[in-house]
């Protein structure tokens, strides 16, 4: 198992971040790291998403919804080929922080292949996760 985990405070109400947040067809305007998504932000949905971690190769994943619960936590389990291979629970928790936000980005990979994978993941998609969490915390502040 590996995890990876950033954090971000935002000036921002968590309902403006979740906005943002949930708002997939506008990930290609500001998102550096999920550069497309699709999909209806409701339980059980299956998200279309093209990653791109940082120096490497864009991906795409078809994850399923897991929790969304707005403006407190959006979770979603990705799977590279079968259950128990390369599986990736990824979470985003809003939690307020006086009039602003905590953003919380992390996830849990899970499976045979991650310790093969677990340097990469360290080296390009926690860059990655880094990167989204700026440009959401610009893109929140400026549209208040």
């Amino acid at each position: 198992m590996t995890q990876l985990s950033t954090a971000i405070e935002i000036d921002a109400p968590p309902e403006r971040v979740w906005a943002e947040l949930t708002d997939l067809g506008a990930y290609p305007e500001w998102n550096p790291f999920i550069v497309r998504a699709e999909g209806d932000v409701v339980p059980g949905a299956r998200l279309s998403l093209r990653m791109q971690p940082v120096g490497g190769r864009a991906m795409g994943f078809r994850p399923r919804l897991l929790e969304v619960d707005p403006a407190r936590e959006l979770r979603w389990l990705g799977r590279l080929g079968v259950p128990g291979l390369f599986d990736g629970e990824h979470v985003f928790r809003l939690e307020p922080v006086g009039p602003g936000t905590r953003l919380v980005q992390e996830e849990t990979f899970r499976g045979v292949l991650v310790p093969l994978l677990a340097r990469s993941l360290r080296r390009g998609t926690l860059p990655a996760f880094e990167a989204m969490n700026r440009a959401l915390k610009e893109r929140a502040e400026r549209t208040l």
